[in-house]
C-alpha cells in the first residue's frame, strides 16, 4: 500500500539501519525501552478505571504529568519529524529512528490494552491463564492470541496470517478500509480516534468476563482473535496512508 515516493522514501532512512524491509524492524522500539528509558511512557495511553474513551488532556500524560507524554502524543510528534525531513528542515532529529517509532507506536495504539485502564496498568496486573499458561492480560492480547492463532490456523506461520490480513483487506474488508484512512474532516494523523477505538475495544472485549486468575480458552479465542485482525489491519492501512501523505508531501 505504499506509494513509489513513499517506498523511496523508507529505503533511504532504513539504509543507517542495514535493513531493507520496515516491517523487520517494527519491534525495535520495545528492544531500545531499556536503552531508552525516555520513550517508555510513549508505548500507551491509560485511561480512568471505568473509562471507556481517551480524552488528550487527560490521558495522554507521564506519571510526572508532563502533557504529551503517551502513544498518541507521540504518534504527532513523529509525523512531525519526518514532515521536517521532507521539508529539508535543519534538526538534531534522528530521521531514520522517526520513522521506526512511529511506525512501532501506530501498531501500539491499535493494541487495545495499550490505550487500557490506569489501575491494571492495560491488563499488565491481570493474571490469568491462556490455556494452561501463566500470563497477564495485557500479554494476552500482545502475544497469546497471536501465537495461537498462528498454531491453529496457519502452520504457527506468521507469513500465513499476514497474507490472510491483507486478503481480508482487499476483499472482505476492503469498503471499510478507505473509512479506516480518514480522520472524520481532520488531517491525518489522528491518533486520538485510534485510541478511543482501541479502549472501546478494550471495554467490550479485553476486559469482560475476565476476572484476576482465570482461564481464558476456546470461547475467549475464537471470539476475539477476529478483533485482533480486524485491530492489525486498521493499524496497518493507517501506517501507510500517514507514511504516503508526508513522504507525498515535498
Amino acid at each position: 500500500m505504499f506509494s513509489q515516493s513513499t517506498a523511496s522514501a523508507v529505503q533511504t532512512l532504513l539504509q543507517p539501519t542495514g535493513a531493507t524491509d520496515l516491517a523487520s524492524l517494527c519491534s525495535w522500539a520495545d528492544e531500545v525501552r531499556e536503552l531508552l528509558p525516555w520513550s517508555r511512557a510513549l508505548h500507551f495511553a491509560n485511561v480512568p478505571d471505568g473509562a471507556c474513551d481517551f480524552e488528550y488532556n487527560r490521558d495522554c500524560v507521564d506519571e510526572n504529568g508532563n502533557l504529551g507524554r503517551c502513544v498518541v502524543g507521540a504518534i504527532y510528534n513523529y509525523t512531525g519529524q519526518l514532515l521536517d525531513y521532507m521539508n529539508g528542515t535543519q534538526t538534531d532529529y534522528n530521521y531514520s529512528q522517526s520513522l521506526l517509532f512511529l511506525s512501532h507506536f501506530l501498531g501500539d495504539v491499535h493494541q487495545p490494552l495499550h490505550c487500557g485502564h490506569i489501575g491494571d496498568k492495560g491488563g499488565n496486573l491481570i493474571d490469568v491463564y491462556w490455556y494452561s499458561t501463566e500470563t497477564n492480560l495485557h500479554h494476552v492480547w500482545h502475544t497469546s492470541i497471536i501465537y495461537s492463532e498462528e498454531d491453529d490456523f496457519y502452520n504457527k506461520s506468521v507469513d500465513g496470517l499476514v497474507e490472510a490480513i491483507n486478503q481480508n483487506m482487499t476483499g472482505v474488508w476492503s469498503n471499510s478500509v478507505q473509512a479506516w484512512q480518514t480522520c472524520s474532516g481532520t488531517q491525518l494523523p489522528c491518533p486520538s480516534i485510534y485510541a478511543n477505538e482501541s479502549i472501546k475495544a478494550a471495554c467490550q472485549w479485553a476486559y469482560t468476563n475476565v476476572t484476576n486468575g482465570a482461564t481464558l480458552g476456546d470461547e475467549y479465542f475464537n471470539s476475539r482473535y477476529p478483533i485482533v485482525n480486524w485491530q492489525l489491519a486498521k493499524g496497518g492501512a493507517r501506517l501507510a496512508a500517514l507514511l504516503n501523505l508526508v513522504f507525498g508531501s515535498s
